[in-house]
């Protein structure tokens, strides 16, 4: 078991976050929290702050993150997170790190620790350009470190799969760009604050185990 259940996952696109979450949840009663999958949701329901970033977006504004750290507070208030979360892709920057201390405080909860997946650029670049995802139900695979069973077919739903436009070596290179220099902070934010917990074998089971042993 887990003692330790409010995570943030930090690392570079492709480090793994996506993949460790799953594994994670598919042991331990936790809740996977993506703000993508939440602004979604507040739109949807029309919630006063989903109007909100609505109205903004639909003028090609970005969401300022108060309003995102808001939408945070709200999710993780929920019982379903009693047990535990994940929390992928928020904080991104060390204001919005910030917001989400004072929306923890707000509803009485606190991070246990922040996973930072530490994988080196040359290996990032080839988990990424070589991804493929399903057209149905999303699953993703990797040519090298994670082929599906048969090629072009999604082991999960059958679906037939695909490169996106942004698994490009050119996008792969600017997205790790903008992640050292937007949440690369982060790492120093965290380790300050004695949070950090640096994984830095690649090999999944050796970094599965080191998890639970660290979160033990």
């Amino acid at each position: 078991m887990i003692s330790k259940k409010n995570l943030i996952f930090l690392g570079a696109p492709g480090a793994g976050k996506g993949t460790f979450s799953a594994m994670l949840l598919d042991k331990y009663p936790l809740v996977h929290i993506s703000t993508g999958d939440i602004l979604r949701t507040e739109i949807k329901n029309g919630t006063d702050l989903g109007k909100q970033a609505a109205a903004l977006m639909e003028k090609g504004n970005l969401v300022p993150d108060d309003i995102v750290a808001g939408m945070v507070r709200d999710r993780l208030a929920k019982q379903d997170c009693d047990n535990g979360f994940i929390l992928d892709g928020f904080p991104r920057t060390v204001n919005q790190a910030d917001l989400l201390e004072e929306a923890l405080q707000d509803i009485g909860r606190a991070i246990d620790r922040v996973v930072f997946f530490d994988v080196e650029d040359e290996l990032i670049l080839k988990r990424l350009t070589a991804r493929i995802s399903c057209k149905d139900c999303g699953e993703i695979f990797n040519k090298i470190f994670h082929p599906p069973q048969e090629e072009g077919k999604c082991d999960k739903c059958g679906g037939g799969l695909f490169q996106r436009p942004d698994d490009s070596l050119e996008t792969a290179r600017e997205r790790l760009r903008v992640y050292y220099e937007n949440t690369q902070p982060l790492i120093d934010y965290y380790s300050e604050k004695g949070l950090l917990l640096p994984i830095t074998e690649t090999q999944k089971e050796l970094v599965f185990r080191k998890l639970e042993k660290e979160l033990a």
